[in-house]
This record gives structure tokens, C-alpha cells and sequence, in this order.
């Protein structure tokens, strides 16, 4: 619903303060010390980093713990339709969006400490995500970083449970560095001396030493993938192995054998904070996980109703060729599993590698379709988006939109053929242009 209460108070602010990130703790610091320091009241945090996977850890965190019977708060950012997606307030038998007149007037609140001084909105929302989780009774908060780590707003909290870093890789350079290893030293911001830090999955060994080498000098335990814990498919499950032992568990709800790792470093992070997980809990947690636009199947809705029929349609919002490889990945199994053709329908921003995002689907993909990501200034037109994905080796043409791409697929599809696979990808700004025009929006 656009235009509610809470809206129109996080668009006053966006018409008065700048935009992006200015990567600093000095603002919020401040701001947060007007507001009685709510980050020194929350209930014990996994706090969350990292290039890929930091969303879908959240998302099995969550789900762990509320099988376990907890409440449980949950920051998440970008929101993909509404701003209220990034605040899941616990509850008893499951966290629930926070409702829009408590998150206008925690907006509010906060904008009036700010007394109108130079900050950023995302600095301002991360405040009100203290507030509200402070002044809400809960068992434990999962917190995602924003961007990078060291100087993300969230990085106020100073004694987390426990910090976890996913996979690195490069992404936002103009922020972070060019290179895994500056973007390493950035994400191992949020180890804090003496807490526990689960380190996922690394796609390089180069990141991993670095996290390695500041956890040791901050004298915070490191629990390593592929070395304190890991997870592998046997016989249609997931088995999770650390010190303790073994858990025989239900394949992960969320697809993609990259989820067995995501979940893997969950588990190990819900246990490093000192929270009792039981082999039912997990279970559990594996079939209820849910992480909107992420490897999300798209079974009804307006556009799905203008696709040819019987088409298997996915979306997800992963924009950087780390992301690019494991959701082809994840595709290439499918297609194991079931062969369909597959096309692409893309929209991407000027900010990210469009060719080495579509590098990734080289072989697998028959066709892309590029289209504008209207909901950003920073959209890559899609006459040009279609010419990088060319340069990846791909087949591929502008339209004007989504709904354009579904009615062209319709249109020209030969019925004699197997209805068509078809990913929605590239960017959550266009993930969420399509739940919302789907009629799907994150609950």
C-alpha cells in the first residue's frame, strides 16, 4: 500500500536528507545518543555481513529460532515494495511486519532527534530499527548489514552474540575497493573483541585469511565453513556436521544447492549465540524458511497470468556475478531435474557488472529479454543492458518491460514445445517492481 502514514514520513525525510550511503558511525552515533542509546537495549543480535548469501542467513536464522519457539526481530535492507519489510517485530508463533502507525511514529520520533542535522536516511532508519526493537520485547534480533561492514550504521553494536560474514566477493567498489581483499577488511568491521564470528563459505581463500587474521587479532573464536562446521546433500537431505555431531534434516524450502551452505552457517551461528537448537527445530526451520525475491517461484499473480501456460517462473534479486554463478547454478539443477527452456528476463543497475552477472548463464540460457528498472535513477537503459549481455555471449533483446517479455514468450511460444523456464533477474529494485505489479508483495 503506497501512501500510508509511514510513507509520507520516510518520504519527507528522503526529500531532505541525501541519498545512498556516506559510510561513517559519527551521525548515528550521535543520533543514537539523543534517543537514550536503544542499541544498548536489544535482545542478543546476530549480526549479519557479507557480499551474498547475508540475506538467505537471515532469512534461516529466523526461521531456526522461531521453530525454536522464540520471538524474534528481524532488520533486513532493501526492502523490495515496502519500507516496512526491513522491520519484523517478534511475536509468539512468528514475527509480523511492523504495523505502519507504530513505524511512523518510531520515523517521527527519530527525525525529531535528528533535529534536522546532516545524516542520511538509511543512518535515520537504521535508528528506528534500534528503537523499535528496544521498546519490543523479543528473545533475540537478527540484524543485516547494510553495506560493507566497518562503517555501516548497524556496526554500533558492540556486543553481539555473534557476527557472521558470508561469501565475499566484489561488489560496490566504489565503496568498498576494488579488490576481495579490501572488501574483506571492510565486511571484518563487525567482528567485535571476544564474541564469537561464523565465517561462511568463501569464494576466496584471500578473504578468508583476512577474516581469519583481524578475528585473531580482536581474540574473537572463528567457526569456519569447511572446517568447525559444514553441510552437504546425501540422499535427498541435508546433513549438518560440526563438533557436536551430525543432524539429518529436511532440504532446504529456498533452492540451490548454495542454501545447504547458508544454512549450514545459520545453524552454527544460532548455536554460537547461545541458543538451544533442537534436531526437530531445524528441521522445521528448513521446510518454513521464506526469503521473498530470492530464488522465489512465481506460481500466480498479473504477470504470471500473461506468461505461456504452464511456465515454471522464477525471481531473483542477486545483481553481482557471485550472485550470477549460484543462481545459474541453481537453475542448472533444475534443469536435471526437469528440462525446460530457459529465458531471462533481466533489468540491472550502471553500478553493477551487467557482463560478468550474465557471463554466468552462458550455455544455459536460450534467450534474454532486458528491460529498464524504472524505480531507480541508476537503471541501465535496456537497448544497452541487452548489448552486455551480447557481450556475455548471449542471445538477446530490449522490451519495454516484464509484462512486455511474458506477452512476447505467450505470443510466439511453439505449444508443441515444453513450456518454458523463465527467471526474472538482475536487481531487487526490479524484483520488487514485479511483486508489487504481480500483486505478490512480502507479507
Amino acid at each position: 500500500m503506497i501512501g500510508t502514514a509511514a510513507d509520507k514520513e520516510i518520504e519527507r525525510l528522503l526529500a531532505l536528507h541525501p541519498k545512498g550511503f556516506d559510510l561513517s558511525l559519527d551521525r548515528i552515533t550521535r543520533l543514537l545518543a539523543r534517543l537514550g542509546n536503544p542499541e544498548k537495549r536489544l535482545p542478543p543480535v546476530i549480526h549479519i555481513a557479507g557480499t551474498n548469501g547475508k540475506g538467505s542467513a537471515c532469512a534461516f536464522s529466523r526461521a531456526l529460532l522461531e521453530a525454536s519457539g522464540l520471538r524474534v526481530h528481524v532488520h533486513t535492507s532493501p526492502h523490495l515494495v515496502r519500507w516496512h519489510e526491513r522491520y519484523r517485530l517478534g511475536a509468539p508463533g512468528g514475527g509480523e511486519l511492523v504495523e505502519d502507525e507504530v513505524l511512523a511514529e518510531a520515523v517521527a520520533r527519530v527525525a525529531k532527534a535528528n533535529r534536522g542535522e546532516t545524516i542520511t536516511v538509511f543512518e535515520i532508519l537504521t535508528a528506528v530499527t534500534f528503537l523499535l526493537f528496544s521498546e519490543h520485547p523479543a528473545d533475540a534480533a537478527v540484524i543485516e548489514v547494510g553495506l560493507g561492514g566497518r562503517f555501516d550504521a548497524t556496526n554500533v553494536i558492540s556486543e553481539p552474540a555473534v557476527s557472521v560474514i558470508m561469501p565475499i566477493s566484489v561488489d560496490h567498489e566504489a565503496y568498498l575497493g576494488d579488490r576481495v581483499e579490501l572488501i574483506a577488511a571492510e565486511k571484518a568491521g563487525i567482528i567485535k573483541p571476544g564474541r564469537p564470528v561464523v565465517i561462511g563459505a568463501q569464494e576466496s581463500d584471500t578473504a578468508q585469511d583476512v577474516l581469519l587474521e583481524a578475528a585473531e587479532r580482536l581474540g574473537a573464536p572463528p567457526i569456519v565453513y569447511g572446517q568447525d562446521f559444514l553441510a552437504y546433500e546425501e540422499n535427498g537431505r541435508m546433513i549438518y556436521q560440526d563438533e557436536w555431531g551430525l543432524m539429518d534434516l529436511s532440504p532446504p524450502r529456498l533452492p540451490g544447492r548454495h542454501q545447504y551452505a547458508n544454512a549450514a552457517a545459520a545453524i552454527a551461528a544460532v548455536k554460537a549465540a547461545g541458543f538451544e537448537l533442537s534436531h526437530r527445530a531445524a528441521d522445521r526451520a528448513m521446510t518454513s524458511v521464506d526469503w521473498p525475491g530470492r530464488m522465489q517461484r512465481l506460481t500466480q499473480g498479473a504477470l504470471v497470468e500473461l506468461a505461456p501456460s504452464g511456465s515454471e517462473i522464477w525471481l531473483d534479486g542477486g545483481h553481482n556475478p557471485g550472485a550470477g554463478t549460484v543462481v545459474a547454478e541453481a537453475l542448472a539443477e533444475q534443469e536435471e531435474r526437469s528440462p525446460r527452456p530457459l529465458f531471462l528476463i533481466c533489468g540491472m543497475l550502471n553500478t553493477k557488472d551487467q557482463t560478468g552477472f550474465f557471463r554466468a548463464f552462458h550455455g544455459i540460457a536460450r534467450h534474454v529479454f532486458t528491460v529498464p528498472v524504472r524505480s531507480s535513477d541508476a537503471g541501465v537503459p535496456n537497448a544497452e543492458l541487452a548489448l552486455r549481455a551480447v557481450d556475455a555471449g548471449l542471445s538477446a533483446e530490449p522490451v519495454n518491460s516484464v509484462a512486455d517479455a511474458m506477452m512476447l514468450l505467450r505470443d510466439t511460444w511453439d505449444r508443441s514445445e515444453v513450456p518454458p523456464r523463465i527467471l526474472i533477474c538482475g536487481s531487487l529494485y526490479l524484483a520488487g517492481e514485479v511483486l508489487a505489479e504481480n500483486g505478490t508483495p512480502p507479507t
